[in-house]
C-alpha cells in the first residue's frame, strides 16, 4: 500500500529504527530520535544498494516519489543513481570553488595586498556592489560577454560611465587571473572593447603660474593644521609624488646618509627614489620627534598605526581656499612637471622619471631607478630653492599690499 501524508506525520519513534514502505522500493526510515529519512532500495550489477533521497518534511512525499522515478529512469539506462548523485555533488562543489566570486576574492587577496587602502576599497566595492550579485555564483568559465554587458549597461544607464569602465577593468583582471590559474580559458571583457560609452578625461586641477604657486606656498606656511598635515602639504610640493605614495612613506624608507627616500611607485610598482633637498631634510628632522613613534612619516590623526587619510591634504587645501577646480593634492605633480620643463628647462625624461612614470630609452628599455640620479638630485634641490624664491616674492608682495592698504585707510 502506498504511504499517505497522514501516516507519515502520525509515525512515532520507537526503540529501534523501523521503516514505512511506499511503492516501487521507496521507503521512509524512522530513527529512535524521531528523524524521518527517505531511502530507495535498488539493485545494479547484481548488488543491492540504497539511495538517500532526503529528510522529511524538507523532502515531501511527492518530491521523494519524483526523485525515485528519476533514479528508476537512470537504472533503466544502466546508470547507478548513487554514483550519479555523488558526481553531481562533486560537480556542484567544483562549480562553487570555480565561481567568479571565489576566484575574484582569491585574486584580491593575492594581487591587491600591496595596493593602497583607497585602491583596495574601490576595487572590492566594484566587485561586491556590481559583480557578485549578478555573476558571482556563476562558474567563471561559463561567463560570456553577453552576461557581462547587461551588468555594465545598468551602471552606465545611471550616468556612471567611468564606474562602468572601472568595473569592466576589474572584471578583466579577475578573468585574466582565472586564465593563468587554469580556471577559465579567456577574458570575455576583450569582446566589450567598444561596447561602452567613452569616458571624459578629467585632469587634476593644478596651479602652473609661478606667482600663484608662490601664493599657495605662503598659504601653506600660514596654515594652522596639525604638524603632520602641514609637513605633508610642504612635501607634496617638494616631492611631487602621488598622494598615495606620500601618505604611505615610512620612516624606515628614508636613507638619511644618501639623503633620499626609497619607495615602490603606486602605478608602475617599480622601485622609485626621491632625492631629498635640504628643505625636505629640515622638514623631516622637525617632524621626527612628533611622529617618529609611528612607522609612517605622516600618520593618521585617528591612530599612529595607520597612514594619513587620503582626504587630509585635500581638506587642508580647501581650508586655504583652493577648491577642486583650482588645485588638488595630485595637482602638485602637474605643477612641478610644467615649471621644471617650461621655466627651469630640465630634460623631460628626468622629470618623467622623478614623477615615477615609465620612461624608456632609445632601445625601448625602461630606465632603472638610479638612472640620471645625480641629475635628478640636482633638479630636486633647484626645485626646492625655486619654490623658496617664489614664496619669498609672494610674501613681500603681501607685505607691500598690506602697507598700501593701511596708507589708503589713513
Amino acid at each position: 500500500m502506498p504511504l499517505s501524508d497522514r501516516q507519515i506525520k502520525a509515525a512515532k519513534p520507537q526503540e529501534k529504527t523501523y521503516r514505512l514502505s511506499d511503492e516501487k522500493s521507496l521507503y521512509l526510515e524512522i530513527t529512535p530520535t524521531g528523524g524521518k529519512y527517505w531511502r530507495l532500495k535498488f539493485r545494479i550489477h547484481g548488488k543491492e544498494k540504497r539511495l538517500a533521497i532526503g529528510v522529511y518534511p524538507d523532502v515531501s512525499l511527492a518530491a521523494a516519489r519524483e526523485q525515485r522515478d528519476i533514479a528508476r529512469q537512470q537504472l533503466m539506462q544502466g546508470i547507478d543513481p548513487s554514483a550519479a548523485k555523488k558526481a553531481q555533488k562533486q560537480t556542484g562543489r567544483e562549480a562553487a570553488e570555480n565561481s567568479f566570486e571565489m576566484i575574484a576574492r582569491e585574486w584580491f587577496s593575492i594581487r591587491m595586498s600591496d595596493k593602497s587602502e583607497g585602491h583596495q576599497a574601490r576595487t572590492i566595492r566594484a566587485l561586491e556592489k556590481h559583480l557578485f550579485g549578478s555573476i558571482g555564483n556563476r562558474p567563471i568559465s561559463e561567463i560570456s560577454a553577453l552576461d557581462l554587458l547587461p551588468v555594465l549597461r545598468k551602471i552606465e544607464d545611471k550616468g556612471h560611465v567611468e564606474t562602468a569602465h572601472r568595473v569592466k577593468q576589474v572584471a578583466g583582471q579577475v578573468f585574466r587571473y582565472g586564465i593563468v590559474t587554469g580556471r577559465c580559458e579567456r577574458d570575455p571583457c576583450t569582446d566589450l572593447k567598444d561596447a561602452l560609452r567613452p569616458t571624459k578625461k578629467n585632469h587634476f586641477a593644478a596651479i602652473t603660474d609661478p606667482k600663484e604657486l608662490g601664493r599657495l606656498l605662503v598659504s601653506i606656511d600660514e596654515y594652522t593644521g596639525t604638524p603632520a598635515v602641514i609637513a605633508a602639504l610642504k612635501c607634496s610640493a617638494l616631492w611631487f609624488c602621488r598622494p598615495g605614495e606620500l601618505r604611505h612613506v615610512r620612516w624606515d624608507q628614508i636613507n638619511w646618509d644618501e639623503k633620499r627616500i626609497e619607495i615602490t611607485a603606486e602605478k608602475t610598482h617599480q622601485q622609485h627614489i626621491i632625492p631629498l633637498a635640504r628643505q625636505s631634510i629640515e622638514i623631516l628632522e622637525s617632524l621626527k620627534p612628533i611622529t617618529g613613534r609611528s612607522q609612517f612619516v605622516f600618520p593618521s590623526a585617528r591612530g599612529a598605526s595607520r597612514p594619513m587619510s587620503d582626504g587630509a591634504v585635500r581638506i587642508a587645501l580647501r581650508g586655504m581656499g583652493y577648491d577642486r577646480e583650482t588645485h588638488t593634492a595630485h595637482g602638485f605633480r602637474a605643477t612641478a612637471r610644467t615649471l621644471l620643463d617650461e621655466v627651469l628647462n630640465y630634460r623631460i625624461e628626468w622629470i618623467e622619471q622623478q614623477l615615477a612614470h615609465e620612461v624608456k630609452d632609445a632601445n625601448g628599455r625602461s630606465y632603472n631607478r638610479t638612472k640620471h640620479l645625480d641629475q635628478r638630485r640636482e633638479m630636486m634641490q633647484h626645485w626646492a630653492d625655486y619654490m623658496d624664491q617664489l614664496k619669498s616674492a609672494a610674501g613681500k608682495n603681501n607685505v607691500i599690499c598690506a602697507i598700501e592698504t593701511k596708507k589708503a585707510s589713513a
